[in-house]
């Protein structure tokens, strides 16, 4: 089903019922146009409303945690360790990615997609081998064609063999149903889950990847686990953010645009954590199409760089 994968023009920048695992889960089984959130003023700060775009409800919290290892709130626009893919063709080689679909406004980064699948993807890096990812995102209503999605990626860009774990999925332009989908092996095979959410209202979303399980949660609380760990990816991932193009029939172009918004993202190390030694210096471009494009691929970094 996948993927994927300069100048930068960043402006200064998971029914909403609680779901416990079923059994398909347990094992792995399947189971208009954009706007930017506005962040309200009060009058007083004893009047003071909460911040829109706030996800209160986290995995973090609920499940002690504890202080990530890094962390990116956007604050001061999009961090140096955020690489934006592009320019060049989108998944699948369809429609493109584009680092100008990429804008930081009010602490909030926004991925936003046209008509024609010119949309936007980042990672995160560096990676690692096991760990913990969170992420306060919504999604704005859309057409099918465009998928939301926060993905570990294999930082040496071989998949399918390397894996890919899209731990928050959007493939209904209602929004209304989020999934998780864990790809593996040179068949690209794949098997994972699905929750009824609106995922228009901001929702952290977090993964746990341990050598024994991969365990997804939605506001705190956990929602899908495998134990296949037989299928895991075999070498470190880093995060993504993508807003994927899959043209309509026909090729296109779709009914309308959309747009997918994260507020804050966070990763944890393990114990038994392994960091890539495969990286991109601050700043870099990022790229779905290694192939193409060698010069974007992560790589050992001298000292200093």
């Amino acid at each position: 089903m996948r993927r994927r994968r300069t100048s930068r023009h960043l402006v200064a920048l998971l029914g909403a019922t609680a779901v416990a695992l079923s059994a398909a889960c347990a094992d792995g089984s399947p189971g208009g146009p954009p706007t930017t959130p506005q962040r309200t003023a009060a009058a007083t700060p004893a009047a003071a409303a909460p911040d829109p775009s706030d996800c209160p409800s986290t995995a973090a919290e609920r499940h002690g945690w504890g202080g990530p290892t890094r962390a990116s709130d956007f604050a001061n626009g999009l961090p140096p360790d955020w690489h934006p893919y592009g320019p060049e063709p989108g998944h699948a080689r369809k429609g493109v990615r584009t680092p100008e679909a990429i804008a930081v406004d009010g602490g909030t980064v926004t991925i936003t997609a046209t008509t024609d699948g010119t949309t936007g993807a980042m990672s995160w890096h560096p990676g690692q081998r096991y760990g913990r990812w969170e992420a306060c995102v919504r999604s704005e209503v859309g057409p099918d064609a465009l998928h939301p999605v926060l993905i570990l990626w294999p930082v040496a860009e071989d998949f399918p063999v390397g894996g890919e774990i899209d731990w928050m999925e959007i493939f209904n332009g209602d929004r209304q149903e989020v999934n998780v989908v864990l790809h593996h092996g040179p068949d690209n095979d794949s098997f994972g889950g699905k929750i009824a959410h609106d995922a228009t209202r901001w929702t952290s979303w977090a993964v746990e990847w341990t050598p024994q399980r991969i365990t997804t949660y939605r506001d705190g609380e956990q929602w899908y686990t495998t134990t296949r760990s037989d299928v895991f990816p075999p070498r470190p991932m880093n995060m993504t953010m993508q807003l994927d193009w899959f043209p309509p029939d026909g090729g296109g172009p779709a009914e309308r645009g959309s747009a997918m918004h994260m507020d804050w993202a966070r990763q944890w190390a393990l114990p038994e954590s392994e960091p890539a030694t495969l990286t991109l210096a601050p700043g870099d471009p990022a790229t779905g199409q290694p192939r193409s494009y060698p010069d974007r691929k992560p790589r050992v970094l001298a000292p200093g760089s």
